[in-house]
């Protein structure tokens, strides 16, 4: 077998991988788990070093607008890798078959340009197919260039309107919420404005939006890094917000949206599994906030109007609920480098933070809780 025969059958074993790629990574409508795929090699690393570089600003508008054009440079990054992985596949087949051009390419670098001006295509007729098998090679990668945009076009659609579906949810909780939000303030402020009932219609919303990030985000992982374009807000914050309100409800006081909260957690903690389980967080079981904190949040409840249950058990199974999603959406939080909220991620500074709110523990003490 000569070199050239050789150069083909590798660049048949690059266009496989590249068309099994794009199937893992924008056909397949489920998340690729324990698969090699290139987001998967690229984006961790790359946003290890993005997240590094954007934090050296002193400036935190700076550094969350750094950190906001991250996901899409990535999402270009994989365009250009997948074009550039099929530019080079076929490249080296038409070098393999040099002989059915005319005039026949010299070197692999004149059979990367024929590939290149193929793909787009901006074909100039300056290398002509011949031969079939040459012939056939060139409506291919023809073909397949109409299909990679296809496919990036799809992407782009499902992408944004994913995103714009999740942080539609996540704006509208801040009437509510506060921003950074807040679950102790969320019902807070349903007591003050005498919004009680709507609680039950807010949980229901979040148990589909729940479901709605579930499906997009696990399928589209490139989603957890595209971030909220206003400040002190995160989608991992209001999400964390919404749980701990449906646990202070099912644990701590009554309402008539205790049921749409056990909906709400169960829905919740199905999202929270499965991320721990494709990102590889560690699922330590600690509720992260303090009994001096929850005792707080006790007593701004039952100021705003709230009737308490016992306090001593509604610790206990406000403690045992919140284990369960608590340190992964934690994790996720530190690592995406997000806005601090009341009890989620860095929590040693917590901008607008209200007065009522008790202060945070410094970083040191919560890493220590944490671990």
């Amino acid at each position: 077998m000569t070199v050239a025969q050789v150069g083909s059958v590798l660049g048949l074993v690059l266009l496989f991988l590249v068309f099994y790629d794009l199937f893992q990574s924008v056909i397949l409508p489920r998340p690729a788990v324990n698969k090699v795929t290139v987001a998967r090699i690229v984006l961790r690393p790359m946003w290890r070093v993005w997240r590094w570089v954007s934090q050296r600003s002193s400036r935190l508008d700076r550094s969350e607008g750094r950190l906001a054009a991250f996901a899409p440079i990535a999402l270009l990054m994989l365009f250009f890798i997948w074009a550039a992985a099929a530019v080079l596949g076929y490249g080296l087949i038409i070098d393999g078959l040099a002989d059915q051009f005319r005039p026949s390419p010299q070197d692999l670098v004149t059979s990367i340009y024929i590939s290149s001006t193929t793909l787009v295509p901006l074909s100039y007729g300056d290398f002509v197919p011949e031969g079939g098998l040459a012939r056939a090679v060139i409506i291919a990668e023809s073909a397949t260039g109409v299909g990679i945009a296809a496919l990036v076009i799809t992407l782009l659609f499902s992408l944004y309107e994913s995103f714009r579906d999740r942080e539609e949810k996540v704006i509208s909780l801040d009437a509510l919420a506060g921003a950074p939000p807040s679950g102790v303030q969320i019902l807070e402020n349903a007591a003050k404005h005498s919004m009680r009932p709507e609680l039950i219609e807010m949980f229901d919303e979040w148990r589909g939006w729940s479901a709605m990030v579930l499906e997009s985000h696990l399928a589209y992982p490139l989603l957890v890094y595209f971030r909220s374009s206003h400040d002190n807000e995160a989608w991992i914050n209001s999400f964390g917000a919404v749980m701990d309100a449906a646990i202070l409800v099912i644990s701590t006081v009554d309402d008539d949206s205790e049921g749409p909260a056990r909906l709400m957690l169960r829905v919740g903690n199905h999202l929270v599994e499965d991320f721990t389980w494709i990102f590889g967080l560690k699922g330590a079981e600690d509720g992260i906030v303090e009994r001096g904190e929850y005792q707080v949040a006790v007593d701004r409840l039952a100021k705003a109007g709230y009737r308490v249950r016992d306090t001593e058990a509604g610790w206990k199974q406000f403690a045992e609920l919140r284990s369960k999603y608590a340190s992964p959406l934690n994790q996720m939080a530190h690592w995406l480098v997000v806005p601090p909220a009341e009890w989620i991620g860095d929590r040693s500074y917590i901008p607008h933070r209200s007065k009522l709110t008790p202060r945070p523990r410094r970083r040191k003490a919560a890493a220590a809780k944490s671990t």
